[in-house]
């Protein structure tokens, strides 16, 4: 479980919606934290699921920490993964698994 830096971050990234079943579908949700990456967007509502990383909560204006997205993929292609979106990659790499572990 990740501690967010505020209770309004924390509300902000609940799906509490009887309509929707993920964050990218519901217009109430607005920002998103992806474990993976340890990074946190402003959901794009155009019917996709991306986001527009932020740096700095909107909230209480608490720095972001650094996107390990680039370190994810170095990481992968340095055991041999060229390309992750097509290649069975270790589950921990599905988490935040395996930037906690190191």
């Amino acid at each position: 479980m990740n501690n967010h830096c505020c209770s309004d971050m924390e509300n902000s990234l609940t799906l509490n919606c009887d309509q929707h079943t993920d964050e990218y579908s519901c217009p109430d949700v607005l920002i998103n934290y992806s474990d993976k990456f340890d990074e946190y967007g402003l959901i794009i509502h155009d019917g996709g699921n991306s986001s527009l990383l932020i740096q700095y909560c909107p909230f209480c204006g608490t720095k972001m920490p650094e996107s390990k997205r680039d370190l994810w993929f170095d990481t992968l292609e340095s055991m041999g993964f060229d390309d992750p979106a097509e290649q069975e990659i270790p589950e921990q790499f599905n988490s935040r698994d395996w930037y906690e572990s190191t």
